[in-house]
């Protein structure tokens, strides 16, 4: 089955809500979607940059992009990944594909990862975790042999109409960082 859309009820929502943000009385609620396939419409979204400016998907209208999870700003998985998309970034161009990057960091951190690690890819922050949820990249994962909540780190190949909307042209979830950008270009021929 190709990722559904629901709606959530209202006071329902606020209770993930809190839940997510630790506020006190609340209990931890994990949100589950369906993960997303080839052909499904790909989640719209805005968010801030490193720099605070809103991006959303509709600012790739009319070309494809890269989009990317990853669990945490300043640490070896991610940076490998930021770095190596850094690197590839003026073929990925060229091959009409650009890339962005989403954590749930506060934008401050995106900031200081991408002057330390002079990343040039937009880095956006969903702090609130509602485009990760969107994504099905957030919910139970293995790290180091015991199960956790957290970032499942995911990469989707993304076809944007004119209009603004996108497909799901390809959905990698539980990759690894090392050697993935490589992988990637592989599959999209740049």
């Amino acid at each position: 089955m190709h990722g559904a859309a629901y709606r959530i009820a209202p006071d329902v929502e606020e209770g993930v809500r809190r839940a997510m943000a630790g506020l006190p009385g609340v209990a931890r609620v994990t949100v589950m979607t369906t993960r997303l396939s080839t052909g499904d419409p790909a989640p719209a979204f805005t968010l801030p940059d490193a720099d605070g400016e809103a991006v959303s998907l509709s600012d790739f209208a009319g070309g494809r992009v890269v989009v990317y999870f990853y669990p945490a700003a300043l640490t070896p998985g991610c940076t490998t990944q930021a770095v190596d998309f850094t690197g590839a970034n003026d073929e990925l161009k060229a091959g009409g594909v650009r890339v962005v990057g989403i954590s749930p960091d506060p934008v401050a951190k995106l900031a200081t990862f991408r002057d330390k690690e002079g990343i040039v890819i937009p880095l956006l922050s969903d702090e609130d975790k509602s485009v990760l949820n969107a994504y099905a990249a957030f919910g139970e994962r293995v790290l180091y042999g015991k199960k956790v909540e957290g970032v499942i780190r995911s990469t989707f190949v993304i076809d944007v109409d004119a209009s603004g909307s996108g497909t799901i042209a390809e959905a990698q979830y539980n990759v690894k960082a090392t050697g993935h950008v490589e992988r990637l270009r592989r599959t999209l021929g740049v």
